[in-house]
């Protein structure tokens, strides 16, 4: 299919407000994600300092080995409360059961390559162990500790080492809970934020894409479709990431968020990135893949492109425009994609080939649906209920 190019529509968004919107975007999902890593290093520090400073005064043997200590609270230090409590239970549960290996293989006599092979064989067995998380790590290292650090006082070492990695602990996890425990809030808000951009971006491009004379100038929008998904992955991570930090974390009464509105909107997302990617495909195949029969007739280029648009603007809409006008695009958008499609049921196509355009309409149509739920519209008669 070939055919001169066709001003463009001023329906998306203009170049320089879509790049000024992206950098925006972008530095504020970098600050999102960098503070909460820079926050968690300066906890880790503080802990770590706490811990070896309090463990010189621990009871018995247990003040002989004060290093453990800042070592337990950096194991304890993760990026949410529940995730503290959770990695440094399993860390001492893993430390007990090395720790016993240990004791038990003493009966062989003392350290030597068969003992240390054996302790690492069965420790590695141990650590299969299920619902050890984190602590299957620490199975093999602890029992190798005991038997090469612990010398002829397994007893004396075996007791500080676990007392003072659970004082590390302990520590880790109180300056995790009362030292501004991380919400991560922000960053799934702007991770959903910046996903519908993207995905209204992806139909913005395909609709110019049908304006201009084929095959188009513009291409990048055919190879978005795996970056789309990756997208749209991270985002689930980002809002399974904010779930995970409000568990056992006192903040969420002093800043609540509906994370099952959350939800939802990832949920809206992953369908809307499926449609999207089909109509890509639909189209690049179209233009370019030689065995393909289909094509998207002259006639039905420009209003086609238009619907894309318009459906684009739609997910915009959702960040940025009041309900009033959000309606408003909804409508107008569904009008688009009602008006074509009884265009093309009413008239004759002026080629042979069948035509891509009742496919791509039908996805336009399932996304507006996924996009506004709560409006009630009419249903196009190609388009089946999902």
């Amino acid at each position: 299919m070939s055919r001169m190019a066709i001003p463009e529509n001023q329906a998306g968004s203009p170049p320089s407000l879509l790049r000024r919107w992206t950098r925006t975007a972008g530095s504020a999902v970098a600050a999102a994600v960098l503070w909460p890593r820079l926050q968690l290093a300066l906890k880790a520090g503080l802990a770590a300092g706490v811990a070896f400073a309090i463990a010189p005064f621990m009871p018995g043997s247990a003040a002989d080995y004060p290093y453990y200590a800042p070592l337990g609270a950096l194991v304890a230090m993760y990026e949410n409360v529940a995730g503290s409590m959770r990695q440094g239970v399993q860390t001492l549960v893993g430390l007990a059961i090395g720790v016993g290996l240990a004791f038990m293989l003493f009966s062989l006599g003392s350290p030597s390559p068969w003992t240390v092979a054996v302790v690492m064989g069965l420790g590695v067995i141990l650590a299969g162990l299920p619902k050890i998380g984190s602590g299957r790590d620490w199975i093999p290292t602890a029992a190798l500790l005991v038997l090469l650090v612990g010398g002829h006082n397994p007893d004396t070492f075996s007791f500080g080492y676990l007392f003072q990695m659970g004082v590390g602990v302990t520590v880790g996890i109180a300056v995790n809970l009362l030292v501004f425990p991380p919400l991560h809030f922000r960053a799934a808000a702007l991770s959903i934020a910046e996903l519908r951009q993207a995905l209204a971006q992806q139909l913005w491009d395909m609709g110019k894409a049908l304006k201009e004379s084929w095959p188009p100038e513009h291409v990048d929008w055919s190879r978005r479709s795996e970056a789309l998904a990756a997208h749209a992955r991270s985002v689930r991570l980002a809002v399974e990431k904010a779930d995970a930090s409000r568990q056992a974390n006192p903040r969420r009464h002093l800043h609540p968020r509906d994370l099952n509105l959350d939800y939802r909107n990832l949920r809206d997302l992953e369908r809307l990135t499926f449609h999207v990617q089909d109509v890509t495909q639909v189209l690049s195949d179209v233009i370019w893949a030689e065995d393909t029969p289909f094509v998207v007739p002259d006639e039905y280029a420009v209003p086609l492109g238009d619907a894309m648009a318009s459906v684009g603007d739609v997910l915009r809409a959702l960040e940025e425009e009041q309900p009033e006008r959000q309606a408003e695009l909804a409508a107008a958008a569904d009008a688009a994609i009602s008006d074509l499609t009884a265009r093309l049921g009413s008239e004759q196509h002026s080629t042979d080939a069948p035509s891509a355009v009742e496919s791509i309409l039908l996805s336009l149509h399932r996304m507006l649906r996924v996009a506004t739920p709560g409006r009630p519209e009419a249903k196009p008669a190609t388009a089946p209920a999902d």
